[in-house]
């Protein structure tokens, strides 16, 4: 039994180590400038990741101190934490797997169609009163003043790769047809009813094209890169969580059987 203790509170420390990763996936995705808008997305997965390491001290204590009860309640907390991390994982797979990018003829950058991301997710984001308040988090923002300083030259900016935030938010949509002045500045537009968008765009820091779908949609694109980078961390992790779990499932159920030897034993002593 004191073996499959110590087996159990090894694993259980190795889980409290997968926390950390956890914890750094949810506090890189809330330090993101797009995240600081989108309050409901900021601390899900810090919280998840605060939980099992919570769990899993609890798990340890139980193990290493052999209190049985602490050890039950940690199985049973585990696997419920483990559930919720695989339904995130498999709702931000689902509702990132659409891909509204398309290719501008002769430019290095892409741009975004807000059709072609989940609707689920759109419906979130995108919606008038949602939308209200990031927008006006997005227009306080340094994302189109940092744009603004890093870029000089038309050739450098018709060069560069822009993120797809600053694709849709910072510049009018290239069919409009503007006349690039600087990253933010963009005059005598040619083709201002190819998109509703063209009509839109405004000169003044505080509008640029924050009310476009195309902001929306570079929203929406960005949120997309973001999370599917930490679904490779979230996917690692909970793939060595559950192996951890199971084999401290095993562990803690041969210390019960031997438990119940044990007494059976002095029953016949």
């Amino acid at each position: 039994m004191s073996m499959s203790n110590n087996i159990t509170a090894f694993l259980n420390f190795v889980a409290f180590m997968c926390s950390i990763p956890i914890i750094a996936a949810g506090t890189w995705l809330a330090s993101k400038p797009d995240n600081e808008c989108i309050h409901w997305l900021r601390w899900p997965v810090v919280f998840m990741g605060l939980a099992v390491m919570l769990v899993s001290l609890a798990g340890f204590v139980g193990a290493y101190w052999k209190k049985e009860g602490l050890l039950g309640v940690y199985l049973v907390c585990m696997a419920i934490l483990i559930i919720l991390l695989l339904v995130l994982l498999v709702l931000a797979f689902v509702v990132t797997r659409p891909n509204g990018v398309y290719s501008v003829p002769g430019k290095a950058n892409s741009e975004y169609r807000l059709a072609g991301f989940s609707s689920w997710l759109r419906n979130r984001i995108t919606d008038g009163d949602s939308w209200g308040n990031i927008r006006a988090c997005l227009a306080v923002s340094d994302i189109c003043p940092k744009f603004n300083s890093e870029i000089i030259t038309a050739d450098q900016f018709f060069a560069a790769h822009l993120s797809p935030i600053k694709s849709g938010c910072c510049k009018p949509p290239t069919i409009c047809g503007y006349q690039y002045v600087n990253p933010t500045v963009w005059n005598n537009p040619t083709n201002t009813i190819a998109d509703a968008d063209c009509s839109i765009w405004n000169n003044d820091p505080n509008q640029l094209c924050y009310d476009c779908d195309a902001c929306k949609a570079g929203l929406l694109g960005n949120l997309r890169k973001e999370w599917r980078k930490a679904n490779l961390i979230l996917i690692l992790t909970v793939v060595l969580l559950i192996w951890v779990y199971l084999i401290a499932c095993s562990a803690y159920r041969n210390a019960q059987t031997e438990q119940l030897f044990e007494r059976y034993k002095q029953g016949w002593a």
